[in-house]
């Protein structure tokens, strides 16, 4: 078996821009994820609203679980997953239907329309999603409740 070893020619940044895969497959393997979490959410939400139907004692008891700060951070977590997922989703529709694709030309690599068009877009929508993720966190940690 042939293990070749190749130089890292871009060091720490070639990282940070995506390195082998492209920052693309990062943010595909990130969506899955945050949908995951999501779900899983969602589903302990219906557990816990299902509390409910077992009486006073049962939800206030459940209620009070929750006042935990720990899950103060968890609801910010599950705010920063859907952040996330719901503008990256509408980037992968606008992607999907052609609109942030640009015109057809022949595939070669580099594909320009993933540089010129695709990559412009996902950087807007993570800085939208940063902007949300901070206004989001200041209200959760120190907004009034």
């Amino acid at each position: 078996m042939d293990n070749k070893q190749y130089d890292n020619h871009l060091g720490i940044i070639g990282w940070l821009g995506g390195g082998r895969w492209g920052v693309e497959r990062y943010l595909y393997i990130l969506h899955r994820v945050t949908g995951l979490g999501i779900l899983l959410f969602f589903l302990i939400h219906i557990f816990a609203s299902s509390m409910r139907m077992y009486g006073p004692e049962t939800w206030a008891a459940a209620m009070a679980i929750l006042k935990n700060p720990i899950f103060k951070l968890g609801e910010f977590f599950v705010f920063v997953a859907f952040a996330f997922h719901a503008l990256n989703g509408i980037r992968l529709i606008l992607i999907e239907l052609g609109l942030a694709v640009g015109k057809a030309e022949e595939p070669i690599y580099p594909y320009k329309s993933s540089l010129n068009n695709q990559r412009p877009l996902m950087v807007i929508v993570m800085v939208v999603v940063a902007i949300l993720i901070i206004a989001g966190g200041y209200n959760t940690f120190f907004g009034s409740h």
